[in-house]
């Protein structure tokens, strides 16, 4: 029975209670209203009465009824009214207030002689008012109706010359009874519909929120990549221009050549990080959960980048815990690559970001996580800084002017570290330094002797390693990729022979041998599954051949490739490192004994 319904008001498992209190708050202005017009009638009949003091306090009680019902009004319209518990007592409460003061007016009523009969119905009247407001809250509703019709009817039903009045009385409580009931189940219906549109509503409003922050994402990914990728383009283009003769100008110098191979590692980078960051914001990110020696990929990072410190003047320094050294247990639990990916984007920052000073990586035991911080002397950042630094697409323009990057790094590296099972926090002073965390799992019992996957193609043994000279067959329908894979694996030392699509592919294996396979994933005619798949059918030796497939990184599509008979996925964009260590698992399998086996690379 109270004020109309807020838009902040909470919707918790409550829905119809609430409704119900809302459609019951939404009737007090009339039921003021009704006992308003009431009152001059009840006062006039009440004139005939022999008891002028009992009359007073009546009125008495009506008005301080009227006072508190006011102030309940206006409670209602304050915060203390969302609790939904302490709304409900407080309405069932006031119309049982109203039902108390019916039963005084019968009481009255019942000691004013001539006008007892009159006086007994008027409060009759006011219980089919106190029933028909507490209709729409079920349990108001049975509370307040008893309370209210008992005075007056067994007063009515007291006396023989009232009996008829009170057979009268009670088939007009009865029927306010039967109407209440029945406008109450209309109303919990409507309660229904209510809930389910807010929750259409509610669902409507989190795709609006998806559709836009998917709109605001893409935006902030053209608008990053054209920067970035315009600025190296061009370059890159220089260069290769100037290489090629063109325009009559000389060669491109030693240093010209490093910078445009320095700027088109930077765009691989930054799309890189933009395929994680897209496939993360979309939830199809997967990670591993290895068990992995930290401190040597940590010191291994750090080597990579103390020559960039050097050449900066800082001090590049690693902290490890005595407990994490030269232990026989315990290791990190992650994904060794991705901590990779997250510590060489902290500690690269450090160093990219710090003009003098140091630059300190810490690594401790904490409880049942490892802790890796990396402590810098750099500018700094104050606190709103530092929150746009997580964000995606957010670059701090006082600490980044004239340096590359996409500002992904750090909302990736979070987003990493949660799916490990970790965390990634940050705390900075302004003109003092900036000191971020990596929290990973840490197994003690696990073996601390598990190497972490290495970015560098590791030396085989002499003893069964795979031949330096193989012949390689290229299924690859776009000629840029064909010829930067053929160029790397010749660079390895093999024979390459290329295939423009899969059925070409299947035509040279049925007539010529060859030890190794590599397919792309998506292809016209046959793509990469279905080729995959031919070739496992062959009667001749190339079905037993290791395939490679060479795909865009979606999951599902490495799946199918390794259904369809691939031994290993390589995902684009690929680097020596990748395709050498692809070729090298791929090439010592032994596909006549072990059938099925695969892996990712």
């Amino acid at each position: 029975m109270f004020v109309e319904r807020r838009q902040n008001t909470p919707t918790d498992g409550g829905g119809d209670a609430r409704l119900a209190l809302d459609a019951q708050t939404a009737l007090l202005p009339y039921a003021l209203a009704v006992f308003a017009v009431a009152l001059p009638i009840y006062v006039w009949a009440s004139s005939f009465a022999r008891n002028a003091g009992w009359m007073a306090i009546s009125f008495a009680v009506f008005a301080i009824n009227w006072g508190i019902f006011y102030g309940v009004v206006a409670w209602l319209r304050t915060d203390a009214a969302l609790e939904l518990k302490r709304r409900a007592r407080v309405q069932v409460l006031s119309g049982l207030l109203w039902a108390v003061a019916v039963c005084q007016m019968a009481a009255f009523a019942d000691g004013a002689g001539g006008a007892r009969e009159t006086l007994l119905l008027l409060s009759a009247g006011a219980a089919v008012i106190c029933i028909f407001f507490a209709a729409p809250c079920l349990l108001a509703l049975l509370l307040t109706a008893p309370l209210a019709a008992a005075g007056p009817l067994y007063l009515l039903f007291s006396r023989p010359q009232s009996e008829r009045a009170g057979v009268m009385a009670f088939g007009a409580i009865a029927l306010a009874m039967a109407l209440s009931l029945v406008l109450n189940r209309m109303l919990r219906r409507q309660h229904a519909l209510a809930l389910a549109h807010e929750a259409l509503l509610e669902e409507r409003l989190a795709v609006l929120e998806s559709a836009e922050r998917v709109a605001r994402s893409k935006s902030d990914i053209v608008a990053t990549l054209s920067h970035e990728i315009r600025n190296g383009l061009t370059g890159v283009t220089h260069v290769l221009a100037a290489a090629a003769g063109k325009g009559g100008r000389a060669a491109p110098s030693r240093e010209q050549l490093n910078a445009a191979l320095d700027a088109a590692q930077d765009l691989v980078a930054v799309l890189n990080a933009t395929l994680d960051s897209e496939i993360a914001e979309s939830g199809r990110l997967a990670v591993d959960s290895l068990a992995f020696e930290p401190v040597r990929l940590i010191r291994d990072l750090v080597l990579l980048d103390r020559p960039h410190a050097i050449a900066k003047g800082l001090e590049l320094v690693v902290h490890v815990e005595p407990d994490l050294e030269h232990r026989q247990m315990g290791a990190a639990v992650g994904d060794p690559l991705r901590t990779r990916q997250i510590i060489a984007n902290i500690v690269g920052n450090a160093v990219k970001y710090t003009v003098r000073g140091r630059v300190e990586v810490r690594v401790e035991r904490r409880d049942n996580l490892l802790a890796i911080e990396v402590a810098d002397t750099g500018p700094g950042l104050s606190r709103e800084e530092l929150d746009q630094a997580f964000q995606a697409f957010q670059r701090i323009e006082r600490t980044g002017a004239g340096v590359n990057g996409a500002g992904l790094g750090l909302s990736l590296s979070r987003q990493l570290a949660k799916l490990m099972g970790g965390a990634l926090e940050a705390t900075s002073a302004v003109g003092v330094g900036s000191c971020f965390t990596l929290t990973l799992p840490f197994d003690e019992n696990a073996p601390c002797g598990i190497e972490p996957a290495s970015e560098t193609p590791q030396p085989t043994e002499a003893a069964g390693a795979p031949p330096r000279n193989l012949r390689i067959l290229i299924a690859e329908d776009d000629a840029l990729n064909a010829a930067m894979l053929r160029a790397i694996l010749e660079q390895l030392g093999h024979q390459v022979v290329h295939a423009q699509n899969g059925r070409r592919a299947l035509d040279l294996a049925r007539v010529c041998d060859f030890d190794l396979v590599m397919v792309d994933g998506r292809m016209p005619i046959l793509d990469g599954p279905q080729t995959a798949a031919a070739l496992r059918a062959l009667d001749g030796s190339n079905r037993h051949v290791a395939i490679v497939a060479v795909i865009g990184g979606d999951a599902d599509e490495a799946r199918e490739c390794l259904d369809a008979g691939a031994d290993t996925v390589l995902r684009k964009p690929v680097s020596v490192a990748a395709v050498a260590r692809a070729v090298a698992d791929a090439a010592a399998l032994d596909r006549k004994n072990v059938a099925g086996q695969a892996a990712v690379a």
